[in-house]
């Protein structure tokens, strides 16, 4: 009998990418996934349920949780995926495309929490996985308002597991770095471009045309996924992917004035 056969998992945004893959991965493990998408005729991976969920409305996250639980009468896992991309200068997005990004990047998060939270206090316990962003932990240029939602996940993630660990339920935050998906294509584009970073952002530009070919199958992350749902000590953290671990690593030791100038080089930046 597999360890986690009979329990229940939910994945947001699984109808690709790295939630697809996780729903997979979970689904092998022997955990019965419910994995969703804003759409209700996307397909999903083999052997999930998928279903319709909005996370920005909260009647629609509601209606997720009270579906599953008709139908399993428990939630042993929850999986925060559901998320969109904005690469642009800070100055370039309005106020009011920032509130989206954080209204499906964060505001999501804790609307899929808090209906999952109730089910896992009364069955003793539970795990909620975030999926957040090596940006979440060392910000990039181009990508101000995005590291805002990422730092904004991982403070949220970690007061929260401080707070639940009382009902048996916690919570970790997995940080890729870069991941071959249609993430970044499916993206906000900014409000208004400003013209003084157009030489600047094609930099950046140039650098995701050399990277995401080489990048991590969305496949590394789920593996990472599978590993913190089942460990008996979860850690609050887990970097998944080669170039994850090492930015991280180098966000740590190295002094800061080298790390700003790899940074600045990396993303081509003038010194």
């Amino acid at each position: 009998m597999n360890a986690h056969s009979g329990k229940t998992a939910i994945v947001t945004g699984a109808s690709s990418g790295i939630g697809r893959a996780t729903a997979e991965a979970l689904a092998r493990a022997g955990f019965t996934v419910f994995g969703t998408s804003r759409r209700a005729n996307d397909s999903g991976p083999g052997r999930v349920t998928m279903l319709k969920c909005d996370v920005t409305d909260s009647q629609s996250v509601d209606l997720l949780v009270s579906t599953v639980l008709a139908r399993t009468g428990r939630i042993d896992l929850l999986v925060n995926n559901a998320g969109i991309g904005l690469q642009a200068g800070a100055e370039e997005s309005s106020i009011e495309q920032v509130q989206a990004l954080f209204d499906v990047n964060l505001f999501g998060v804790v609307r899929m929490t808090n209906a999952v939270m109730p089910a896992m206090r009364r069955q003793g316990g539970g795990r909620i996985i975030n999926i957040g962003s090596i940006l979440g932990v060392v910000p990039a240029p181009y990508s101000a308002h995005y590291s805002a939602v990422k730092h904004a996940v991982e403070g949220y993630s970690e007061s929260l597991d401080h707070e639940v660990r009382a009902f048996n339920v916690r919570v970790s935050v997995i940080e890729p770095a870069f991941v071959r998906t249609v993430f970044d294509q499916n993206g906000m584009e900014p409000d208004s471009t400003i013209e003084q970073y157009d030489q600047a952002r094609a930099g950046v530009d140039a650098l995701l045309r050399d990277v995401m070919p080489k990048a991590d199958p969305p496949e590394v992350v789920a593996e990472v996924v599978v590993r913190a749902a089942g460990a008996k000590r979860p850690g609050r953290r887990y970097t998944a992917g080669k170039a994850a671990r090492q930015v991280s690593f180098l966000r740590r030791f190295a002094p800061a004035a080298v790390f700003d100038k790899v940074l600045r080089k990396q993303f081509r930046l003038p010194a």
